[in-house]
């Protein structure tokens, strides 16, 4: 890999984690102003937003991109693949944590197939992270072996 690919692949990494950054702090003040809006004290899962953003977003995207610098994993055939199932779970999961926050919040009365639904996607969400950090160890170990 030419320097200015390595230059690209890192900096398309930390830009992604910058992005979540900025995701996970909105998150943050969401959880915050909207359960203080409400009058709510209680546990809801907005407060999992925020960290699932910094963690599963900010931090995973920062390692990504140190270990860029020694081994080639954005070259691998199937980092595409990866990128798009494992920002697409995040995605998934995150939009599921807001609503179901966002109805713990307004004690919103749910059906049970409702409430079933919303558990369902937030597990498919973290399904497709499962399987995008899956392929990115695997991608990783091809890449250190190529190295």
């Amino acid at each position: 890999m030419t320097n200015d690919r390595k230059k690209k692949a890192v900096l398309k990494l930390v830009n992604t984690a910058l992005v979540y950054a900025l995701l996970a702090m909105a998150g943050g003040v969401f959880y915050r102003e909207f359960t203080k809006f409400n009058g709510f004290s209680g546990r809801t899962t907005l407060a999992f937003v925020h960290t699932h953003l910094f963690l599963l977003g900010m931090i995973v995207f920062l390692v990504a991109a140190l270990f860029e610098f020694h081994v080639a994993v954005t070259e691998q055939k199937r980092f595409g693949l990866f990128f798009g199932i494992y920002n697409a779970g995040i995605a998934v999961t995150v939009v599921m944590l807001i609503v179901r926050g966002i109805v713990q919040v307004r004690a919103l009365e749910l059906s049970r197939a409702m409430d079933a639904s919303i558990s369902g996607i937030a597990g498919l969400g973290h399904i497709m992270t499962g399987v995008g950090i899956i392929l990115y160890f695997v991608m990783l170990k091809k890449a250190v072996a190529e190295s």
